[in-house]
């Protein structure tokens, strides 16, 4: 059986060993079949190469005591079809099957195979607000009683380690993330018409004013979504609410630590509504921001003439640009630049979502499979086939297929200041209580302290359940 011991501290420490120090690494000292594997890929040697040789040591591809693993996910159509991509180059080396069971429905079950005691080896969770909750039921296997936290730590920023981390011990990696600090825009028609990108919230709004005084339309907005109608809008507010006030006071408003009635959270609020009511600043609104679909908004400031010049929404709109407007090129076709600064103190602060992988069994394929998937090697799989985003810093910024989707993930990497979507790691009473009530403001700004009142006593009988 493959030792799971860390290897000595001297061996991570070495930047440039040779194909006969690997050999001699693990003949004379021990080395496990998956730090060969892992320091193989690092030294850039093939799957097929690095079996042979592994073979030529006296080593076996499949030795392993299990021979399948079964991993829960949401991901579905290409996305699966990418992660198989992924685990693929495991498989072939380590021979052991990865198992894929996909549903839209991953709470209920993975709630009901808890319940039967039969969980899946791994699940992708949507988010770390599930992961919290299982490892505080002790339903997780804690990574670092395997993973090589020190590469660990070279890999992910801190704010990522944390957010995978509960008393301590390290339960998930982040593995497939989304930027919200987004606001796409047509570079072509920036600079044709003299508009410079805002930097400040300041200079946001000024621009907004420049282009609405011209008789222009500078944002575009749209947040019907069926029965998650408002999303979009809840999106924009907790952006703004970590770059207003920052991550202490974002997350006291995340964990119920101060009532939705508190002034902060009225100040968002205001902020996005001066976007959403501002005089010439949206056609037809409000009631057109009402009835748009949050895809639909995107098109108008890339259409020819343009119809708006700004739309905010996460990292993933540009799959909806490039759908619609297949000719226009990333980076000057289409773009985004960074939410500009509210407060300066949490300047490049980011909110997002991520995909977070989750070991529930321990066993030597478990084991194996998320160290692979900790790696850059791993990840660039993904990375290279599109719409996908890492937020391991060892992931070359060259393997994205674009600039644009570069560029997402550089600023992902580099956050200062990074917070999961508020709306998602609430209970989903008080989430459902916010998109509502975000149409209500929406229609009528002058609701907002009844709107505020009737998501605070969602949340009190739903932080206390």
């Amino acid at each position: 059986m493959p030792s799971y011991d860390r290897p000595p501290a001297d061996l991570d420490r070495r930047e440039n060993d040779t194909v006969d120090q690997l050999v001699e690494e693990y003949t004379q000292r021990g080395l496990s079949r998956r730090q060969f594997f892992q320091r193989a890929f690092a030294l850039g040697l093939t799957v097929s190469a690095a079996s042979t040789l592994l073979a030529a040591c006296g080593g076996t591809t499949s030795a392993a005591k299990v021979t399948s693993v079964n991993l829960l996910t949401t991901w579905g159509g290409e996305e699966q079809d990418s992660f198989k991509a992924v685990v693929a180059p495991f498989t072939q080396a380590s021979g052991i099957t990865v198992n894929i069971e996909a549903t839209r429905d991953l709470d209920a079950v993975l709630t009901t195979r808890i319940r039967g005691n039969n969980p899946p080896d791994l699940a992708i969770l949507p988010n770390p607000g599930k992961m919290q909750q299982l490892a505080s039921q002790n339903k997780l296997i804690a990574l670092d009683t395997f993973l090589d936290m020190n590469k660990v730590r070279a890999d992910y920023a801190t704010p990522w380690i944390d957010l995978g981390t509960y008393n301590g011990k390290l339960y998930a990696i982040f593995y497939k993330a989304a930027n919200k600090a987004t606001i796409w825009y047509s570079p072509t028609q920036f600079q044709s018409n003299g508009y410079q990108v805002p930097q400040t919230w300041d200079q946001l709004t000024a621009l907004s004013d420049q282009i609405a005084g011209s008789g222009k339309y500078p944002w575009s907005m749209g947040v019907s979504s069926a029965a998650a109608s408002g999303w979009p809008a809840s999106d924009w507010v907790a952006q703004i609410y970590l770059n207003q006030s920052g991550p202490n006071m974002y997350d006291q408003w995340v964990a119920h630590k101060i009532p939705w009635t508190d002034a902060s959270i009225k100040t968002a609020f205001q902020t996005f509504g001066r976007i959403a009511g501002g005089n010439h600043y949206i056609n037809g609104a409000p009631q057109a921001i009402l009835a748009t679909g949050f895809q639909d908004a995107s098109y108008p400031p890339f259409k020819t003439p343009p119809e708006a010049y700004m739309y905010y929404l996460g990292d993933f709109t540009a799959g909806f640009i490039t759908t619609q407007f297949p000719s226009l090129q990333p980076g000057t076709g289409f773009n985004f630049f960074a939410f500009p600064t509210i407060t300066p103190t949490y300047q490049g602060a980011v909110t997002g979502g991520a995909d977070v992988v989750v070991a529930m069994k321990n066993n030597n394929g478990v084991r194996d499979l998320v160290t692979y998937l900790e790696t850059a090697a791993a990840q660039t799989i993904w990375v290279k086939r599109g719409g996908f985003t890492s937020v391991n810093k060892s992931v070359d910024l060259s393997a994205y297929p674009n600039v644009v989707a570069k560029d997402s993930a550089s600023q992902l990497v580099a956050a200062p200041i990074f917070r999961f979507g508020a709306g998602d790691i609430m209970p989903p009473a008080v989430q459902q209580e916010w998109w509502k009530g975000m149409l209500t403001y929406i229609g009528d700004q002058s609701q907002l302290d009844s709107v505020l009142q009737d998501i605070e006593g969602v949340a009190q009988q739903s932080y206390q359940s």
